[in-house]
């Protein structure tokens, strides 16, 4: 397909009020890749880290259209066997990084990183679809590939007030788990209650010696937290270390035999391997429970800025999404 198309492309450190979107080429179909016209993406903290520092590194292609997930429909499918006018996702392995991402009205994605979105979910809105992919599929794989949660479980979700924070609580809610949820800030309590925290505790920084306890641990603020949190496991307990929301990336002499406590485990979770039969039990579980996205703000495609703007600022609740006309 022929002509240019509106995107964000960046080659340095890149705040929200300062990007513009620019004409640049549609981007021409190769083997193994399909053109997909964009019709909605979610933005992502990990994106917001690229605008902010990531982008200087060596191994980010640039310049780069930003974007780790997308909703749209299958353009031009080339060679892959994916059929024309098809309803698919896309999320992961290098999108935004290595290949330029959903930050446009078209996207070039080879074919192991695109997902048909089942029936039973193509009723829902472009808006609702585009809060779906990255967040959920990382909280799918965390609570379920990392912890094996069960209906029996207590979890403590370690962050919640955050767009996966609000999202691991609905599924474990939607399991029938009993979820303690924590944050920093009391005007967070009521809208974790809604989305199915059993209990919420204001954290200080030492939930275990405040004695809070879990089974599974899923910790969304990371390593500057995870010790502690570890400390909260009951005997045969799990953590899930998935988040960086704390801003410490690694742990600094780390004990591992004194760290994790005896009868426990520690693991993680890393979006970067999703498949079509995750996504199809994913969107399945959301249709089945009615499942909502919290969706903080939708913005049109040409406000991309603003949206941008609004995640620089933070202070909002949920997932920012942004479609297309």
């Amino acid at each position: 397909m022929a002509g240019t198309m509106r995107a964000l492309s960046i080659s340095g450190v890149t705040r929200g009020g300062e990007a513009k979107l620019s004409e640049v080429p549609i981007p021409a179909v190769k083997p193994g890749w399909a053109l997909v016209r964009m019709r909605g993406f979610g933005l992502n903290h990990s994106e917001l880290e690229l605008r902010r520092s990531e982008i200087c590194a060596d191994y980010i292609k640039k310049p780069i259209i930003p974007g780790i997930e997308g909703v749209g429909e299958v353009a031009e499918p080339g060679d892959t066997d994916f059929v024309a006018g098809t309803k698919v996702c896309m999320l992961m392995g290098g999108m935004g990084r290595s290949w330029d991402g959903s930050y446009a009205e078209w996207c070039l994605v080879p074919a192991t990183r695109m997902f048909r979105i089942p029936d039973a979910a193509c009723e829902l809105p472009w808006s609702a679809l585009a809060a779906i992919p990255e967040t959920y599929y990382t909280a799918w794989g965390s609570l379920f590939e990392g912890l094996r949660l069960e209906a029996s479980d207590t979890l403590l979700v370690r962050g919640a007030s955050c767009g996966l924070g609000y999202t691991t609580v609905q599924i474990a809610h939607a399991l029938g788990s009993r979820v303690i949820a924590t944050t920093h800030r009391n005007k967070y309590v009521e809208e974790l209650r809604r989305f199915g925290a059993d209990e919420v505790v204001l954290d200080d920084g030492s939930l275990s010696r405040a004695g809070v306890r879990a089974h599974k641990a899923l910790e969304l603020i990371g390593p500057r937290t995870l010790q502690d949190t570890l400390g909260c496991l009951w005997h045969g307990g799990i953590c899930c270390d998935t988040g960086i929301l704390g801003g410490v990336f690694t742990l600094d002499r780390f004990d591992p035999i004194k760290g994790i406590p005896n009868g426990c485990y520690l693991t993680g979770f890393f979006s970067n391997y999703p498949t079509q039969e995750v996504m199809d039990a994913l969107f399945a579980f959301v249709a089945k429970h009615g499942l909502e996205p919290f969706v903080a703000a939708s913005f049109p495609f040409d406000r991309l800025p603003d949206a941008l703007a609004l995640q620089d600022d933070g202070g909002f609740q949920g997932k920012i999404v942004v479609t297309f006309d």
